[in-house]
């Protein structure tokens, strides 16, 4: 089967390209927000296959995989078929509401072309889809190449853009959290904080999955300090690697992170203390991140994730054949 989806969240991308199809990901000449192709710095199977918006014109297109509401005319523009019409359309909602909450409409509400999956319960929770039908496909994680060893007494934090999400991220946190132990930030635009938070702290701007892996795995604790997200793949990305986890009690985290397997608080003292427990004592950090590795490969293991969007698919497409 062939499924057209556009490069917006690599990680959650990664696991998703894991399945027996070929995934056709438009590729613009500027590799802008609409044409980034394959990732750079995650790695995507050859099944991944950069296609331009001439090229899909004539391509063979059997699912449209939508995570952005401006992707539907662009699809019928770039294919010259209408989405839900003349080819199955599921749209992927990755974020919380961000107005108008617990009354926020999706932009996919009350309509019959196109099934809305949420990556967690707590979107389908919030998000007013009215008539359209939704379904929670839980996310997925590969089981990555490291395994944590703890050896540096530091906190590791993996944030995107941290200083334009602001709050939503937690960003203004993060000095509180560096009181307590010396603190190094990951993730696009974390070099941009370098004014914002105390000197000592680290600052590692874009690292490759790889890389970002294995500083989890050499951080002792690992903090997700977020507020408002849906439920940040890094958090499951330190689980599954068994660093312990310090975060905040708000969105889908507390589904994600049984009581047993990490500290979760909305009082951020608490948050800090934990944090200067598990600096201080290396033999429960590392019981406490095994207890974490153990829930989230139980729950969100790749054969999971891969067998429920096979099962969704075969509703969606119910002649699908696989090419």
């Amino acid at each position: 089967m062939n499924i057209l989806l556009w490069h917006v969240h690599a990680a959650w991308t990664t696991a998703f390209v894991q399945g027996p199809h070929t995934y056709l990901l438009p590729t613009t000449r500027e590799r802008g927000p609409y044409g980034r192709g394959r990732a750079r710095t995650y790695p995507w199977p050859p099944s991944c296959v950069e296609v331009t918006p001439d090229e899909l014109a004539t391509a063979e297109v059997d699912l449209i995989v939508l995570q952005r509401p401006e992707e539907w005319q662009l699809a019928a523009r770039w294919l010259r078929r209408e989405p839900g019409r003349d080819v199955p359309v599921v749209y992927v909602e990755h974020n919380t509401p961000r107005r108008d909450v617990p009354d926020s409409r999706h932009p996919m509400a009350d309509r019959d072309d196109v099934t809305l999956v949420h990556v967690t319960h707590f979107n389908d929770l919030f998000w007013q889809a009215g008539a359209t039908r939704t379904v929670v496909v839980e996310h997925g994680i590969p089981v990555p190449a490291v395994s944590y060893t703890g050896e540096l007494a530091r906190i590791a934090v993996a944030v995107n853009e941290p200083l334009r999400r602001g709050r939503v991220a937690g960003t203004d946190l993060l000095p509180r959290f560096s009181e307590a132990a010396g603190l190094d930030v990951y993730g696009i635009g974390a070099g941009a904080l370098r004014w914002d938070v105390p000197p000592g702290t680290g600052l590692y701007d874009d690292p490759p999955q790889p890389e970002l892996h294995r500083q989890l795995a050499r951080h002792r604790v690992y903090l997700h300090p977020f507020r408002w997200t849906s439920l940040g793949l890094s958090l499951l990305e330190a689980m599954m690697i068994g660093a312990p986890v310090v975060a905040l009690a708000t969105t889908e985290a507390v589904e994600a992170v049984p009581s047993h397997a990490g500290v979760l608080s909305t009082r951020v003292d608490t948050l800090v203390e934990a944090v200067q427990w598990l600096i201080a004592d290396p033999q429960t950090a590392t019981e406490l991140g095994a207890r974490g590795r153990a829930a989230v490969s139980a729950r969100y293991g790749l054969d999971r994730f891969t067998s429920a969007w096979e099962r969704l698919f075969r509703e969606v497409i119910p002649c699908m054949s696989h090419r």
